[in-house]
């Protein structure tokens, strides 16, 4: 077999009791052959990544596991190791079996769980590895020393150098990471928040109301924190916990689940708030428009990190609509109209934006916080039953088409056609006009 070695990532995920689905092979010669040898071994298929750096991948269908073969970085393993990121990543040992070759003691390292990197030259090569520090403290629980806190914070205001899709995939991975509050807070220490995310930085010190008892951005974290608390606490806040998480567990977009995609949800809902504060002369603080603007800004930085469409429009609805179930709550009892109201605004975002507005609650304990929280999760809860519904049997239709319509009352297709059959909508869904009779009997009171 050509001389090959298993490296990095799969074999510190191995010492720390892991499970490997991913396993990297630097080859010294061509990685096609190596990777068509392990294929003939596995039956499964070998097929090239990249024209540029002669990349092969092999899919090991009976353990579930992907297999990059790529070529050695230098004239022998160690100089490769000595190229890489972290001493936890600077690992080898030959795929035909062998003993762990570790140059810079990162088996010591993974045992301390501490992450060190490999001078100033791996930031210089690679900005993103900056970004990869913390994502690798929220996926694996560990801290790094001292030397490499300084020189990530030197090295942090080059990673907005990198390119947006791959600062989105070290965000996406850490935003879902276990422990991404630690993370975050890790990023944002070392200024690398600061560089990839600043509209969240801008939140520091950013005062809010005597309703809140943190600043923005603190506040931001603590939804985040709820958020994840939420998800761990369905069955206990709602009637049909099953028909939740399997919404939540449905994809969206960017190899994210629909409640991975509502932590970006949480973190990102309140951005428009630096831009949009004043104080009122009775000295009250408010925000007003900080929703719609922070829907813009979603926009403008899911554009900049290069994410989908999909991810994009579902943030920004997250941001646009978290506040309107908390203001639905003086309005209690709400009747069908207004619950009819609720779900068409924040349709296609009706159950998760539901979740997010109880985690925002839950984060706010300023004056009057826990008369406030008790009186929105019943509102919540309520308005969850109606938002399964909808999000399973999608939103009534008229009892009448368009053209019926027009023809009985006489009017041309257009905007006001358009009204009328909103309203015969609500009316459907609140009992109010069910059959076709009724609802032209309404329509042509509406008219009038």
């Amino acid at each position: 077999m050509t001389d090959a070695w298993i490296v990095g990532g799969a074999l510190r995920d191995e010492l720390l009791g892991r499970e490997v689905r991913d396993v990297d092979v630097a080859v010294a010669g061509d990685p096609e052959q190596a990777a068509r040898e392990l294929a003939a071994k596995v039956r499964g298929p070998a097929f090239k990544l990249s024209e540029t750096f002669g990349a092969w991948r092999v899919i090991d269908r009976r353990g579930d596991t992907v297999w990059d073969f790529s070529p050695l970085q230098g004239a022998s393993i160690e100089e490769d190791l000595a190229q890489r990121d972290f001493t936890i990543n600077a690992l080898a040992r030959p795929l035909a079996g062998g003993d762990l070759i570790d140059p810079t003691g990162g088996r010591s390292d993974v045992e301390s769980r501490t992450l060190r990197v490999l001078g100033p030259q791996a930031y210089e090569r690679d900005p993103l590895r900056a970004l990869r520090l913390p994502r690798f403290a929220a996926e694996l629980g560990f801290a790094p020393d001292a030397e490499t806190e300084r020189l990530t914070r030197a090295a942090a205001p080059s990673t907005a150098s990198a390119a947006g899709e791959r600062i989105f995939l070290e965000l996406r991975r850490l935003v879902i990471a276990d422990g991404a509050l630690e993370g975050l807070q890790l990023a944002d220490r070392l200024g690398v928040l600061e560089a990839v995310l600043p509209e969240l930085t801008a939140l520091h010190e950013v005062d809010q109301s005597d309703y809140h008892h943190l600043d923005v951005y603190d506040h931001t974290l603590e939804v985040l924190n709820q958020q994840i608390q939420v998800e761990r606490r369905l069955e206990e806040l709602f009637d049909d916990s099953a028909r939740i998480e399997r919404m939540l567990e449905a994809p969206l977009s960017d190899e994210l689940t629909r409640a991975q995609a509502l932590r970006f949800g949480a973190l990102l809902h309140d951005i428009g708030k630096p831009a949009t504060r004043d104080v009122l002369p009775n000295g009250r603080v408010t925000f007003m428009g900080h929703d719609k603007l922070g829907e813009r800004m979603v926009g403008d930085l899911c554009r900049r990190l290069r994410t989908s469409e999909r991810f994009a429009r579902f943030v920004g609805s997250l941001t646009r609509h978290h506040l309107v179930l908390g203001f639905l709550v003086h309005e209690r009892p709400l009747d069908r109209g207004q619950v009819y109201r609720y779900l068409r605004r924040t349709a296609p975002t009706e159950v998760e934006v539901t979740l997010l507005s109880c985690a925002d609650r839950l984060a706010t304990r300023g004056r009057k916080g826990e008369e406030a929280t008790k009186a929105h999760l019943e509102l919540a809860r309520e308005l969850m039953e109606a938002a399964l519904d909808w999000r399973e049997q999608g939103p009534p239709g008229a009892p009448v088409r368009g053209d019926e319509l027009a023809a009985e009352l006489g009017i041309e297709p257009g905007p006001e056609l358009g009204r009328l059959l909103a309203e015969l909508e609500q009316a459907a869904y609140a009992g109010e006009a069910t059959t076709r009779a009724q609802a032209v009997a309404l329509a042509r009171r509406l008219l009038a």
